[in-house]
């Protein structure tokens, strides 16, 4: 029996090198617009302007400005995602679980160099058009929590949900009041999650009192 010979992978040409480089540098600079600026004050222009494109040499690189913050959303929401399931796979405990993955998520929220946050913290403001194609990868990153919750040891009168949206809700919006200084990310973090720990475990608060 004859031995099929693979047809031979096409050898990157330099044109390819440098679309895909220039691609890349377009991604990182519209989110790096969409980060600094919002949604809504991020025009197709100010990103061609960046990276020294008109808008009709842009639309050779993206299909819109729609497209592109989706994409840029969900690759970073999936980045993020990756940390926090990195963080809590060296833990045992649930408890432990949880307090690395609210770790990670208030570092990232905190990192002034992060684009993850800003672009997460923009959803309300978008179309709603916009908002529905952002919805599942939102869902399965939060999913990582409502996961982690699930295997709490709580107090059968706690409902997991309101718990579970009540401590993301908390994390999510550390950005409004935070100030360098007295507490570094990871510590709030460990602070809520005493509280969190101490209110909904039977007899732990009892016990604290």
């Amino acid at each position: 029996m004859k031995q099929r010979l693979q047809k031979p992978k096409p050898r990157e040409t330099s044109a390819t090198a440098d679309s895909g480089a220039r691609h890349l540098e377009i991604l990182n600079t519209a989110a790096a617009l969409f980060a600094e600026r919002g949604y809504h004050a991020t025009a197709v222009r100010d990103i061609g302007a960046r990276v020294g494109l008109l808008g009709g040499s842009l639309y050779h690189y993206i299909k819109s400005k729609e497209a592109l913050f989706v994409k840029i959303h969900n690759s970073a929401l999936q980045s993020a995602a990756s940390k926090i399931e990195a963080a809590i796979a060296g833990q045992s405990s649930p408890w432990e679980r949880l307090e690395a993955a609210c770790v990670t998520l208030a570092e990232l929220q905190l990192d002034p160099a992060s684009i993850t946050m800003p672009l997460m913290n923009d959803f309300r403001l978008l179309p709603p058009e916009l908002r529905a194609q952002l919805i599942e990868t939102r869902d399965q990153f939060e999913a990582i929590f409502d996961r982690l919750v699930t295997t709490l040891p709580l107090a059968p009168e706690i409902d997991r949900k309101i718990y579970r949206i009540s401590l993301l809700t908390l994390l999510n919006n550390l950005c409004n009041w935070y100030r360098p200084g007295k507490y570094a990310p990871a510590e709030i973090a460990h602070e809520l999650m005493k509280i969190f720990h101490a209110s909904s475990t039977p007899g732990l608060a009892a016990n604290a009192s």
